[in-house]
């Protein structure tokens, strides 16, 4: 695995798409081996194609982007105003709200942080926000996208690790909304020593917030449709995705009335051009998991960290610190499909749940894309607002404090994670 990883890594540095770094990387493997024929380095390409759940992941691509034509974030930004604005920091505490409805949506961390940085940072910079609060925001506060159902992140796992996405779906909701809690409180505290104000003085009128949940509620119902829709049985986690596409189509066409042919065409180029890159990550990825299966990764990095120690607990912490450091310089989708069949076999023999797992590392996996150097979220959020990377780096810190605090959280508490799944599954 020396030469692949070496060429992996070479590849990225010159600025290769992903993509082919991973799949010339995985080919150089069967081409050196003198064990294993070069045919069977194509098969496993083939192979990773030939699974039901991984049709999830266009069908929810396709669903978010539609959902981005009907005006539902529009109207999710007008109830986030009207239920958080009158806070410390309002504008703050409305993007944070906001990506926690979006998670509900889009299912991607980067696409909610870009959205948000485009319509809202703006403002928040001219209402007196300085920059890197502004960015460290929107690109941090994007993270709860990942967890809130559905996540792309928590597809990709399910599917690899052969590890239920309806759980994984469930498991999301509580600490999604924890991390929420925990940023909001962060810009609290923050906004309150450098006196950003709340964004309207009065606390909003009954009248005001009803009307604003009411002209969201189709967006509000989605994600409470979809676990319902898994949970009774109705749909599979691949076919709830379809459901998710025709749900936004009916939304957008029928309800709200904004949705139009024009729309409905560059939702559908747009999912095409994110599908072709996830997918080919996704098959090339096939050829480096055969690899690392083949040459015993799991079981040598299992030996040393038992290494290090044999507390379940402390193995767990041991391979979210790997998997921060991975994250630093590696896309989060990526290290889904590289590191879950390495560290799954590890922590599972010690009796950790895979789906309390899987909360935790795509978490940390996620919030690699927040930190340099090759955070996609935070260069897509610092482009977009013109915002100096050494600023964002700074304001960023107590946001990721916050959330590194809730996942020490949810790492010693277990049944926090795991009390959805087993309570309705």
């Amino acid at each position: 695995m020396l030469l692949p990883t070496i060429l992996f890594f070479a590849l990225m540095l010159l600025g290769m798409p992903i993509a082919f770094a991973i799949g010339i990387a995985g080919f150089s493997f069967f081409l050196t081996s003198q064990f294993i024929p070069v045919s069977i380095g194509i098969q496993q390409v083939a192979t990773a194609s030939q699974s039901f759940p991984l049709l999830a992941v266009p069908l929810f691509l396709l669903a978010g982007h539609m959902m981005n034509k009907t005006g539902i974030t529009r109207r999710l930004i007008d109830c986030s105003n009207a239920l958080v604005s009158w806070m410390a920091g309002g504008l703050a505490q409305v993007c944070i709200l906001l990506s926690t409805f979006m998670g509900g949506v889009s299912g991607s961390a980067v696409a909610d942080a870009a959205m948000e940085a485009r319509i809202l940072g703006p403002e928040m910079i001219r209402s007196g926000y300085g920059k890197g609060f502004t960015a460290a925001t929107i690109a941090v506060g994007s993270l709860i996208t990942a967890t809130i159902p559905p996540s792309l992140g928590l597809i990709l796992y399910g599917f690899v690790g052969n590890v239920s996405i309806g759980r994984l779906f469930l498991a999301g909701v509580i600490p999604g909304l924890m991390m929420m809690v925990a940023l909001m409180a962060t810009v609290w505290i923050v906004a309150r020593k450098r006196g950003y104000g709340a964004e309207t003085k009065e606390l909003p009128s009954w009248r005001t917030v009803v009307a604003t949940l009411v002209d969201a509620i189709w967006a509000l119902l989605f994600p409470v449709a979809l676990l319902v829709s898994i949970r009774s049985g109705v749909f599979t986690a691949s076919e709830v995705g379809a459901f998710a596409v025709v749900y936004a189509i009916v939304v957008g066409f029928f309800l709200h009335r904004e949705l139009t042919w024009e729309g409905f065409q560059d939702a559908l180029g747009e999912t095409v051009v994110d599908v072709g890159v996830i997918t080919l990550i996704i098959l090339f990825s096939g050829m480096v998991g055969y690899a690392i299966v083949f040459e015993r990764a799991p079981q040598t990095i299992a030996e040393l960290l038992l290494g290090l120690s044999s507390e379940p607990i402390v193995v767990v912490f041991l391979i979210l610190l790997f998997v921060f450091l991975c994250g630093l310089f590696i896309e989060a989708t990526v290290l889904v499909l590289l590191l879950t069949p390495i560290v799954l076999p590890i922590v599972q023999p010690l009796g950790v749940d895979p789906v309390h797992f899987g909360i935790l590392m795509m978490t940390i996996v996620t919030l690699g894309g927040m930190t340099p150097p090759v955070g996609v979220a935070m260069y897509a959020v610092c482009s977009i607002l013109d915002c100096p990377i050494e600023d964002y780096v700074k304001e960023s810190l107590p946001f990721v404090a916050a959330i590194l605090i809730v996942v020490t959280i949810l790492a010693f508490m277990p049944g926090l994670v795991l009390l959805l799944p087993n309570l309705l599954m």
